[in-house]
């Protein structure tokens, strides 16, 4: 099973300062859903945050602790941002893009997971919501 999800949101920011937010791994718990803990645990072949890094997250998820790891695919401030899972209890892709809107920028945030791996550990009567976009992001239609 897998699941494909975007959440966007206009936020009344330039983008330059909603990238700069957003792709700081020091702000990881505070404006995603879930995460509560995070450290960059390998730094960029040039230092710091960038291609290649690796940044450690601590989230809860249907009541668990889940510690995963994600490497810097592609980063292209203020524009994009790119990561794969490299440990973890299931294979992930998660893409954050930011550009102008007319009302200062649009934030997306892409989330690709594949979940055969966890499916057997979702508590027998809990539902498994895949388009709770988190705080601050606004819910598709069609949730």
């Amino acid at each position: 099973m897998t699941l494909d999800e975007t959440a966007q949101r206009v936020i009344p920011l330039p983008p330059a300062r909603v990238a700069a937010y957003a792709m700081d791994w020091r702000h990881d718990a505070e404006w995603t859903q879930g995460i509560r803990e995070a450290a960059l645990t390998r730094e960029a072949e040039s230092g710091g945050f960038g291609v290649g890094a690796e940044v450690t997250r601590t989230a809860h998820f249907l009541g668990r602790r889940i510690d995963y790891v994600l490497r810097v695919a592609a980063y292209d401030p203020p524009e994009l941002l790119d990561m794969i899972s490299v440990a973890g209890p299931m294979p992930m892709h998660v893409t954050y893009t930011f550009t102008p809107h007319p009302r200062g920028t649009l934030a997306r945030i892409r989330v690709y997971l594949q979940l055969h791996r966890v499916r057997s550990r979702i508590p027998q009567g809990q539902e498994l919501r895949t388009c709770d976009a988190g705080p601050g992001w606004s819910q598709p239609d069609w949730c």
